[in-house]
């Protein structure tokens, strides 16, 4: 019998942030506490967008830890568990579920199609996916394949609203770092069937969901926090700080987007 979660709407991939080369505890605590506090509904935290490659297992775990405290089961913690090691994934999944995440996002294998997902959903632990191929397709093949039960969430921004329409039941959102509340109001529009909300808001949010994968995530949204004073502009190697014309892009969609001046 295959997992269950009903994850919906706006769960937003955190940011790690980074001071004098070690974690900013405080900063990460104020991250979780304000994406709560503007609407959205799930967190993800030390995935790909958490620089999860950069850090180490010790960190990684404390990372974890510190989302669902501060969270206190407001809102679901899917915790990031993915590894190109099986052992690995093991124990950062193994630790997930003892620390008291709802779920784990681990890395399915490569070039999984829609029957390969079906013998995954076969297996207790697995409830969804996270797709970030942009395919419209898939969301269709997969409901079709899995039915309605396989939670199906987005992991591209900038095709969000195409992914609902076709049968998808939320985000695990880059942009929600740096735009939680409109990100939710997105997705309660559409849950709602406010489609004109809904588009409104996309449009609104589409040159965000764009100019923040300029340059390799998550550079040029750890850029954007620090605008909003969020967090400091620092990452890890082989990560760097975002160049000007960059930096240019993400302020203009900011301001798009009304979180700037």
């Amino acid at each position: 019998m295959a997992a269950k979660t009903n994850f919906r709407g706006s769960f937003t991939a955190l940011v790690t942030p980074f001071k004098n080369g070690s974690l900013d505890e405080a900063a990460f605590r104020s991250l979780v506490s304000w994406q709560i506090a503007e609407g959205t509904q799930g967190l993800v935290p030390v995935g790909t967008t958490g620089e999860s490659p950069t850090v180490s297992h010790d960190e990684h775990k404390r990372v974890v830890e510190w989302c669902i405290d501060e969270a206190r089961g407001r809102v679901p913690v899917i915790a990031g568990a993915g590894s190109n090691s099986t052992k690995e994934a093991i124990e950062l999944a193994q630790h997930a579920e003892k620390a008291g995440a709802n779920a784990v996002l681990v890395v399915t294998p490569y070039y999984n199609k829609p029957d390969t997902m079906a013998r995954l959903f076969e297996l207790k632990n697995i409830a969804g996916v996270k797709d970030a191929t942009a395919s419209m397709v898939r969301v269709s093949q997969q409901r079709a394949t899995l039915g309605e039960d396989f939670n199906q969430l987005s992991g591209e921004d900038a095709t969000v609203l195409g992914y609902m329409a076709h049968g998808g039941h939320g985000c695990i959102s880059v942009t929600s770092n740096v735009a939680p509340r409109l990100c939710s109001e997105f997705h309660v529009a559409w849950q709602k069937g406010d489609l004109k909300t809904a588009l409104k808001l996309h449009d609104k949010l589409m040159p965000l969901h764009t100019n923040l994968f300029i340059e390799a995530n998550p550079s040029p949204v750890k850029y954007a926090l620090s605008l909003l004073g969020k967090i400091d502009e620092t990452l890890r190697l082989p990560m760097v700080p975002v160049s000007e014309p960059t930096r240019v892009a993400v302020r203009s969609a900011m301001v798009h987007a009304g979180l700037i001046n």
